[in-house]
């Protein structure tokens, strides 16, 4: 609880600042509506992954350009594709708020991106636990939009894990995804074990890793 606590008060701007005790006290209530309105579900799928002479990778038959995504996916030979979401309980919970207290809003928005890292997180724990009985080690989540990773590759991501059927997971044409609180992500594969934190980058102090987003 405190470390999602503490992502929440991140999300919201405070950076090194302590956040006051009333606005500690909203995302407590906040957190405790979602837990009533979230349903979180997850999907993944393995691909094998092909590094091509022109930098670019390819995923089945998706072909990426993408410098940033291609060097943190070095030396992996397969994937992880990964879909999450809190579910749209959460929406109609934030779209409420909304109504009757905008500033209560932005903190539940705040507290429900929190709520999605931590379950994400969880998730790719297990998957990587699985994976290093085999002797194979994952790097953190790479989302579309991190980078020079396009978003508009978020449609064939979600397409290839089916994510409508398998989690109720859409988007619209301007790549907004529904629900709201929902992520996409490619987690690379090694058999190189690299240290890379589940929380990817931003909580690790390496700040010259070649993985680095």
């Amino acid at each position: 609880m405190e470390k999602r606590i503490k992502e929440a008060v991140r999300y919201l701007g405070f950076g090194k600042n302590a956040a006051d005790e009333r606005t500690l006290s909203l995302i407590g209530e906040a957190f405790a509506d979602l837990e009533k309105e979230a349903d979180p579900r997850f999907v993944c799928r393995f691909f094998d992954i092909t590094h091509e002479a022109d930098g670019k990778i390819r995923i089945g038959t998706l072909k990426i350009s993408s410098r940033s995504l291609e060097r943190n996916l070095k030396g992996c030979g397969k994937i992880v594709l990964f879909g999450a979401t809190l579910g749209p309980g959460v929406d109609r919970l934030i779209t409420r708020t909304s109504v009757m207290d905008m500033a209560k809003a932005v903190i539940v928005q705040a507290c429900a991106a929190a709520m999605l890292e931590e379950y994400c997180d969880s998730r790719q724990l297990e998957i990587g636990e699985e994976l290093e009985r085999e002797g194979e080690y994952l790097r953190p989540r790479f989302s579309p939009g991190y980078g020079d990773f396009d978003i508009h590759y978020q449609e064939p991501l979600m397409r290839m894990l089916d994510c409508a059927k398998t989690i109720g997971l859409t988007m619209t044409d301007s790549y907004m995804m529904s629900p709201s609180k929902s992520v996409t992500a490619v987690i690379g594969v090694s058999r190189t074990q690299e240290r890379c934190p589940v929380e990817g980058c931003e909580a690790c102090s390496k700040t010259d890793c070649e993985y680095r987003r």
